[in-house]
């Protein structure tokens, strides 16, 4: 289920940036020489996008954050994004071992959900 997570972020990652509607360039495109490009800083990596199966598994697995407190989602986002133990303790104000037992405490809340019968509610899993 972790790894679920890991592939939405890389996913949401990979996605297009989201641009304003209404805006446009009038300058016109123009072709560089080969040597003028050297010393360009316009080298952007782009990485392919997404397939539109991995979309649909990542708007699943987005869903799933709904079942989870506020901070919680943070938690499971920021472990998704590989952000080390120590910089998500800062972040929470707490110890790394209280950190991984907090991330764990929200998978199993996961899980819980994902393993219930259809309709069947979960109001207290894990408390």
């Amino acid at each position: 289920m972790a790894a679920r997570f890991e592939e939405a972020a890389e996913t949401a990652r990979r996605l297009p940036p989201v641009r304003v509607q209404g805006y446009f360039n009038t300058w016109p495109a123009f072709v560089r020489e080969g040597w003028e490009t050297f010393a360009s800083d316009e080298h952007e990596y782009r990485p392919l996008p997404p397939s539109p199966d991995a979309v649909d598994r990542m708007l699943e697995t987005m869903r799933w954050v709904q079942w989870l407190e506020v901070e919680q989602r943070h938690l499971i986002w920021m472990r998704a994004k590989q952000y080390d133990w120590r910089e998500i303790s800062r972040r929470f104000g707490c110890d790394r071992t209280t950190a991984g037992r907090r991330w764990q405490r929200a998978m199993r809340i996961v899980a819980a959900h994902l393993n219930s019968p259809k309709g069947e509610l979960l109001d207290n899993v894990c408390h």
